[in-house]
């Protein structure tokens, strides 16, 4: 359709209207306009009128008062092409009367078209016009003007035109590509782009068409597309990625950085690092700060802390038990991880009733898009995660979970040995979420359970027995965020249950002496807990944020006995102890309020406070002030040094996490200590980050039961009466040369140095094995590993291979009789003969050092809809022997069948764990 155009404006005429007499000073009811056509000349002050038209229209040439305004289009009304008419271009020249309203009051032609139906056309379509009123000094008058309006014929569209439309995706993620480039038939320019859906829509004409699809990162494609006459065609193209998950760096949307110690990693780098079975948390036990109880077992001993001095978290959400079986995958599914932050030291005050470190798993944002799905499977378990958003209604749906099959593998290993227990291990889960939106805020419910199930059944024979150990939990929050008093607020409400059971299982035989088994008993601890949390953070100033919150939670514990089955070394006389028959009611309940101050751009100073009370039934309280205070000073843009300190409480710990007995211990009182760390970090170049952290921390108050004790009951009664408690430390530091995701690889080296004290009571050993007297000495704690090294790397290939390796060392832990041997010593007596005896614990020797190297290698394929995903990853594929204790016996030797001496022998009892796992993930 054809658009008029005004190529030129030339004032002819003026009108004197109301407004003009009203210039004169005449009552513009009494004046009658008239046409007086004057000259307009163009200045450096715009057009005006001469001098002498100026007194003929009553203005004064000296009152600045000449100035003509001329009109401005501001509307336009196009003229149409007539109907049926063929030809070529024409133009009409029309000479229009805008009034002191703008419009259109008079169009006169004064140069028509060859063409007839032009004319008119313009004649109709000129009333239509609207522009700015002329003004003459300030006041609206009236004006004659030109006006052209041009033809051009319109192109002419064959009535045979099609349509295509459609979508470009990248093959096997279904992800829209948007600015993809369409090149019709081989043209030089794109016929088109794709928008932020990935859209498209082309007209062409009937018959064959190649289309060329182009987009960043996927290889270019070529499709051909038949149409017929009035045909609108669909489509979906879809392009090969030229990397299937790609290791991109990704900009996120990262809190600022205000403490001391916190390691964030994302995507690959929680998913893909070898000898962690994909799993987002056991990539801890890489990061430094970190030991180990042994090679596999996935518990971080932070610091030189106990394990259950460390915190576990979801999203706030505190976890009893992280880990399957110790060895296996955490308990939550990968695809529910987004970020996984670890505090190796100086957490800050929203994590409460932690001595050692803290580890957060920040649960991934639902997608709103389409519906996904993943499966897997491997040597150990298989899973599944889905996700479906509901658009109308803003809400999504995401359900995922996985059980174990070792229990049937272990159980077809144990048929080729039927004389032989059989042992059985296996273990569930499963995770469910429903998030909705609510205004401007969410609302979250979010459950979670787990399940281990590992022991020896007895075989169907006479006087066999076996036993067995389950543990469960499981939690339900429901929590909501909202903008609240110009930050966000956010409360929630979280139910749980905990339960471990020891199970007794043995062989009978009926009256016909036909064997079955039957169980004996069980002993349990179990815990249910109700809590509640609120918290907000707002952004005061561009220089000030504050954060406030509050917790309580509410802890209800039992411990269960049934038939004769009752926990190692019981006596009747022990239901008295705490520790063998757990039982409490307790609230902990806590607060904390903490500020981010930015005096400058080159310091942010973090101060806080936590205060916590924990409650026991009858009458016991106790109170925690904790402050807590981390300061960042930056440099250069590259290079910043930081501080932190703070006080921390936690109540008395066992090595792992065991319902009943953390509530019940609380009589025995608080742990308490303090942390302190410097250090800087330094981005050399893009893609290398350096660290290096020192710190000191020193134990007031320490709580730390024997795991022994616990399992087998041999604490000596005087225990419930003396005081438990001790003191302690722990320094050293901490390096890191950190390469974060990007540029196809991923990677990190750390060294930790460790020093971790405790002092102790300890007796003197004489000779003949007897204890002459007790003294006390400092001496290295349980889990003290002095040298840890750790190296990972990730390097994904063009052809979508992906192949990484991890090296491992640690210097052994010291054998102090916890959860490993005690050292002995040979003696030789007077009397000539000769046996071990027990070495004193300030002279133990130390468990021998370990290495440890882990591959994975991957291949990844991009099928229509889904991708496929193959890998293989082995834990300790050096097959190195970790010495866990030590064995002292009497070996003979022999000469030929005769012994001829009996050689004292300190044998190392090593654990060979080869862990390779073959699996197989589909993503849809």
């Amino acid at each position: 359709m054809p658009h008029p155009r005004a190529v030129r404006w030339v004032l002819a005429l003026v009108l004197l209207s109301g407004a003009a007499a009203r210039a004169q000073g005449v009552p513009s009811a009494t004046s009658e306009p008239r046409a007086i056509e004057v000259d307009v000349h163009a200045t450096d002050a715009g057009q005006v009128l001469s001098a002498e038209d100026a007194l003929r229209l009553g203005l004064s040439p000296d009152a600045g008062d000449t100035t003509l305004v001329p009109p401005s289009l501001t509307a336009d009304a196009p003229a149409a092409w007539p109907e049926g008419l063929e030809g070529t271009p024409g133009e009409v020249e029309l000479e229009l009367l805008v009034d002191v309203e703008g419009r259109v009051a008079e169009a006169k032609v004064t140069r028509a078209a060859s063409e007839p139906r032009l004319t008119d056309a313009a004649l109709a379509a000129a009333p239509g016009l609207r522009f700015t009123p002329a003004t003459l000094g300030g006041a609206p008058v009236a004006v004659r003007l030109p006006f052209i309006y041009r033809f051009t014929p319109p192109v002419q569209v064959p009535a045979s035109t099609t349509h295509l439309t459609g979508e470009v995706r990248a093959r096997g993620t279904r992800k829209p590509l948007s600015d993809a480039a369409l090149f019709l038939d081989r043209a030089a320019e794109p016929a088109a782009t794709t928008d932020a859906q990935g859209r498209f829509t082309l007209d062409v004409t009937p018959g064959p068409h190649t289309l060329e699809v182009r987009a960043p990162g996927h290889e270019t494609t070529t499709f051909t597309e038949t149409l017929t006459r009035g045909q609108t065609l669909q489509v979906i193209y879809r392009l090969q990625p030229r990397e299937v998950n790609p290791y991109e760096t990704v900009v996120r949307d990262e809190r600022p950085r205000t403490e001391v110690t916190r390691i964030s990693l994302h995507e690959q780098e929680i998913r893909e690092v070898p000898g962690t079975l994909g799993d987002p948390f056991r990539v801890v036990m890489l990061m430094p700060g970190v030991g180990s109880l042994a090679s596999g077992i996935s518990y971080p001993v932070v610091r030189g802390s106990q394990p259950a001095a460390t915190g576990f978290f979801l999203d706030g959400v505190r976890i009893p038990m992280l880990y399957h079986l110790l060895l296996g995958p955490a308990v939550v599914h990968p695809d529910f991880i987004d970020t996984v932050d670890f505090y190796s030291g100086a957490p800050p005050v929203q994590y409460g009733r932690v001595l050692g470190g803290a580890v957060e798993g920040r649960l991934s944002r639902p997608r709103e898009d389409r519906l996904h799905f993943t499966a897997y499977a491997d040597l150990i378990n298989a899973g599944g995660f889905i996700e479906q958003p509901f658009e109308s209604t803003g809400t999504s749906v995401s359900l995922a979970g996985r059980f174990s099959y070792s229990a049937l593998l272990i159980s077809l290993a144990t048929q080729v040995l039927p004389e032989v227990d059989k042992v059985h291990a296996g273990f569930w889960d499963y995770q469910a979420r429903v998030e909705q939106k609510v205004g401007r805020g969410r609302l979250r419910l979010f459950a979670l359970g787990s399940s281990d199930d590992v022991g020896i059944s007895p075989e169907l024979r006479r006087r066999a027995d076996g036993a067995g150990v389950v543990s469960r939990f499981h939690r339900i929050d429901l929590r909501g965020t909202h903008p609240l008093a110009g930050g966000e607020g956010e409360v929630g409400v979280t139910l749980g249950w905990d339960g471990l059971g020891l199970n007794g299982e043995a062989t009978r035989a009926d009256a016909g002496g036909q064997l079955f088994m039957e169980k004996v008993g069980e002993y349990s601890l179990r815990q249910a807990s109700v809590s509640a949390r609120a918290g907000w953070r707002r952004a005061l100033t561009s220089s000030l944020d504050v954060a406030v919150g509050t917790d309580v939670e509410h802890r209800r514990s039992a411990t269960v006995i049934t038939g004769s089955a009752h926990p190692p070394g019981w006596r009747p006389s022990d239901d008295a102890d705490p520790l063998k028959r757990p039982s409490a009611l307790a609230t902990f309940s806590g607060a904390y309020a903490s500020a981010t101050w930015r005096p400058s751009d080159t310091w942010v100073v973090t101060p806080g406070l936590r205060v916590d009370a924990y409650h026991l039934v009858p009458g016991m309280t106790f109170t925690a002030v904790e402050p807590r205070l981390s300061v960042r000073h930056s440099l250069t843009d590259t290079l910043t040094l930081k501080g932190g300190a703070g006080l921390y409480h936690q109540p008395p710990t066992v090595l792992i996490h065991v319902p009943a007995f953390d509530t019940a211990s609380l009589r025995y009182g608080l742990q308490s200590g303090a942390q302190f760390d410097v250090g800087a970090e330094w981005k050399a170049f893009e893609g290398l980050e350096l660290s290096a952290d020192a710190y000191f921390n020193p134990l007031s108050r320490a709580v730390e039961f024997d795991l022994m004790d616990v399992v087998e009951n041999q604490r000596r009664r005087s225990a419930l009466r003396e005081a438990t408690a001790t003191t302690g430390y722990a320094y050293g530091f901490d390096l890191m040369a950190r390469h974060p995701l990007g540029r196809h690889w991923f990677g990190w080296v750390s060294y930790s140095f460790l020093q971790s004290k405790r002092k102790a009571r300890f007796g003197r050993i004489s000779d003949d094995n007897h204890v002459l007297e007790t003294v006390e000495g400092t001496l290295p704690f349980a889990f003290e590993q002095a040298h840890t090294f750790n190296a990972a790397l990730s390097y994904k290939f063009g052809n979508n291979w992906t192949v990484g390796t991890v090296v491992h060392f640690n210097t052994g832990r010291p054998e102090t009789g916890q959860i490993t041997s005690q050292t002995q010593r040979w003696v030789t007596n007077p009397d000539g003969s000769s046996n071990w005896v027990r070495q004193d614990l300030d002279r133990a020797q130390r468990l021998a050092p370990f290495f440890r190297v882990d591959a994975r290698i991957a291949k990844s394929w991009a099928y229509q809809d889904f991708t496929l995903d193959a890998s293989l990853d082995v834990l300790n594929l050096s097959a190195q022997q970790e010495v866990v204790a030590y064995e002292y016996r009497l070996e003979s030797e022999f000469s030929g069948s005769t012994p001829t001496d009996i050689k004292p022998t300190r044998a190392p009892v090593r654990i060979p764990i080869i862990l390779p796992l073959l699996g197989l993930k589909a993503t849809y």
